[in-house]
């Protein structure tokens, strides 16, 4: 059991988080959400003892082993694969070198004899013998091979060396387990596997993640970071989200009847409870869900952004037409037509090569064969990956920014997207070329609503955008009733928005199904 008593953190006169008295318990995995900045990863370094709290301490129960996620990915760099793994369990490698010594010196004592067998008994009960063994296996479920074993960190790939760390932090079955954005880096087969992995888990975890199906699959709870508080609800992030609106709207409607309350909310966790899997973790948090009452939950003071793609301009049959379109190294031939109603998700190990297509469709870059040609009745409407042409040495503010986009110039009209999008009072004078990632994002995703376009093309859209602006953004896509074209590494968005893949395997293989992302994951 690891858990905090009354811990606060205030840097600057800003205070994180006040009182906080959280326990976190043997089987169940611990999801961190919060907006960005809130402390979610401050609060991790606080339950790791890497920060200390102003006031109040973390708890853990004597004799329970920690792990954590190593975030630096150059500290191993002069150990090979192998050791860098076997070197999550400190305790072990620290018992493997005092019989190492004790077994090299010319002297051997009784005394040394009696030491000896203490450490080979402490050896083979933290699993010793077996260590090298489950180390390779752990390495070769995350896709590492045997040659890589007795390499250097300091050889390896970026995304190789986020595996061997996932791999540490993972190793010798930890009391307590602490991953901050585990699945970053991680292609979806490696993610699976960890979803897999997590869901057998038997002891205690913790996460920071902004992968919504990640935290969808493996948590038993949410800890929600807000307003200096972090307030614990059980289920994974798809239930404290859909609870959170659902006592909202409740709320608003005073007069309906608690009976008809209690019964939509348990009619909704009836709906949550059947999606449990097969796991431990699924059977339990589906026995707690349907033992809530409405008195258990609590709506969160969250605030959400309102993303609503509509269009005037009716869609005719032309869409989009793309016919052997070639750009050298990366795609040769590649030919599509777009129908109504179509969303259509685009895949590569190459991000480069989706933003190269989507930037010639637009016109942005020259192809060197084939041809793109728009229906009449189509107005697109593009977000791009690189958005810095519409910022960089702007000096207008947010209010006159959007306003270049709108029909109605008028500032209420303005301000009332920009409310939209959570830019409310003195903010929506600030300069747009000092806004971070996020707030350009939310700019760019107004500027496609006042646009009114009937075909959206999006090019990894929830770059830098928190949770809540991924859910809300996730939302609109759902309901938009024109065609899209989209690229993501945002899993739940593919599985809840495409019905249609296109794969660009390489330069000659690019593979076109209509179907789900999860039907097309199975033919694979």
């Amino acid at each position: 059991m690891i858990q905090t008593s009354n811990v606060s953190l205030a840097f600057g006169g800003r205070v994180l988080y006040k009182e906080v008295n959280l326990k976190f318990t043997k089987g169940n995995c611990y999801g961190i959400i919060g907006a960005n900045g809130a402390g979610k990863s401050t609060f991790l370094k606080i339950l790791t003892g890497e920060i200390e709290p102003n006031t109040g301490e973390v708890i853990i129960t004597p004799g329970e082993r920690m792990s954590v996620l190593e975030q630096n990915q150059n500290k191993y760099d002069n150990e090979t694969v192998l050791d860098t793994v076997l070197l999550g369990h400190k305790r072990l490698m620290e018992i493997q070198k005092e019989k190492d010594a004790l077994y090299s010196k010319e002297n051997f004592s009784d005394e040394d004899g009696i030491k000896a067998g203490e450490l080979e008994t402490e050896f083979a009960e933290l699993g010793g013998w077996e260590a090298d063994g489950n180390a390779k296996t752990l390495l070769q479920n995350l896709g590492i091979g045997e040659e890589d074993y007795y390499k250097l960190m300091s050889e390896l790939d970026a995304k190789v060396k986020v595996k061997v760390l996932l791999a540490q932090a993972l190793f010798g079955n930890p009391d307590i387990l602490i991953l901050d954005e585990p699945t970053n880096n991680l292609d979806f087969k490696t993610i699976r596997w960890l979803e897999d992995f997590l869901l057998d888990f038997e002891n205690i975890v913790i996460i920071v993640s902004h992968n919504r199906h990640f935290l969808n699959k493996v948590c038993t709870h949410i800890c929600d970071v807000d307003f200096g508080q972090i307030n614990m609800y059980l289920g994974n992030y798809d239930f404290w989200y859909e609870t959170s609106q659902l006592l909202l709207r409740q709320q608003k409607e005073q007069n309906k009847k608690a009976e008809q309350r209690a019964k939509e909310l348990k009619d909704f966790i009836a709906r949550f409870s059947a999606n449990a899997s097969k796991s431990k973790q699924a059977t339990s948090r589906k026995r707690e869900l349907e033992k809530l009452t409405l008195d258990d939950l609590k709506p969160s003071s969250r605030k959400y952004p309102y993303v609503d793609f509509k269009f005037e301009q009716q869609i005719g049959k032309e869409i989009l037409k793309v016919d052997k379109l070639t750009k050298k190294g990366m795609f040769k031939n590649l030919s599509f037509n777009v129908e109504p109603n179509q969303k259509i998700v685009f895949l590569s190990s190459n991000s480069l090569v989706l933003t190269t297509l989507f930037n010639i469709i637009m016109g942005k870059e020259q192809a060197d064969g084939g041809t793109v040609q728009f229906g009449k009745t189509i107005k697109p409407s593009y977000l791009p990956q690189d958005n810095r042409e519409f910022f960089d040495g702007c000096h207008l503010s947010i209010v006159d920014w959007l306003r270049q986009y709108s029909k109605d110039k008028t500032e209420s009209y303005v301000r009332g997207w920009l409310g939209r999008m959570l830019f409310s009072g003195e903010e929506s004078l600030k300069e747009v070329n000092v806004l971070s990632g996020g707030e350009k994002v939310r700019c760019m995703l107004a500027k496609l609503m006042l646009e009114s376009g009937n075909l959206l093309i999006l090019d990894e859209p929830i770059n830098h955008l928190d949770l809540e602006s991924i859910t809300s953004l996730n939302k609109g896509l759902i309901n938009f009733k024109g065609p899209i074209l989209f690229t993501t590494g945002d899993q739940e968005i593919i599985e809840t928005v495409a019905n249609r893949i296109i794969d660009i395997v390489d330069e000659n293989t690019i593979i076109d199904k209509e179907m789900t992302y999860e039907e097309y994951m199975s033919t694979k």
